[in-house]
């Protein structure tokens, strides 16, 4: 399995393609919030021959879902994301009329995902940890055989995700950090919602707001 990004819409979004060596691919926290950024997605896939068979949120905030409507559209896709985002996925037209972004209001979500669940990508399985306190529901993906994780934004290169937004809360996120993220080894790459990926043992020993 090989990990694309695309850094899409005002935000500086991580917008990540996982892709099987069978072609099956999942779109993750599509950001593409116009229609140049929608096309550079979908031409990536198309000269690929990539087929897209899951549509996944880390969590439900608006730079994570601006393309969440043209990806399902496209591909036919349910979107699958953890239920206690919900609400934030709801008040997604309200939040971007607050900011004065376009938005194309996502669809709900066809499946809800819960700790300890798996996704299957071609030969490989996507580990589900919920991982709240940036958001209710935001989640993990976890690829265990190939030693990643897709963090959206629970953890970043030398910081972690704001905690001042609705439903934010420091103390739940960082035991998130520490008990789901920090107790994988060191090793382990993390693909994060915005900036560059790092990894698990150089946050541990660095990061200066969990340690």
């Amino acid at each position: 399995m090989y990990i694309q990004k695309f850094t899409f819409n005002y935000f500086s979004e991580n917008t990540y393609l996982l892709v099987d060596d069978s072609g099956d691919c999942a779109i993750v926290d599509p950001g593409c919030c116009n229609t140049e950024e929608e096309k550079i997605l979908e031409h990536y896939i198309a000269t690929h021959k990539l087929k897209p068979v899951l549509l996944l949120n880390t969590h439900a905030h608006i730079d994570h879902i601006l393309g969440n409507a043209f990806v399902a559209d496209l591909y036919k896709l349910s979107l699958a994301m953890h239920k206690k985002d919900l609400e934030v996925l709801n008040a997604g037209a309200r939040i971007a009329e607050n900011y004065r972004i376009p938005y194309n209001p996502s669809p709900s979500p066809g499946v809800f995902l819960e700790e300890g669940d798996t996704l299957t990508l071609g030969s490989h399985t996507l580990e589900i940890v919920f991982t709240p306190g940036h958001s209710p529901g935001s989640i993990c993906f976890i690829n265990h055989a190939e030693k990643w994780v897709i963090g959206g934004d629970v953890l970043f290169e030398g910081s972690i995700g704001r905690t001042d937004l609705p439903g934010g809360n420091f103390e739940v996120l960082a035991n998130s950090i520490r008990t789901k993220l920090y107790t994988l080894p060191d090793e382990y790459a993390v693909y994060p919602g915005h900036g560059n990926s790092t990894t698990i043992g150089f946050e541990k020993s660095n990061n200066p707001f969990v340690k």
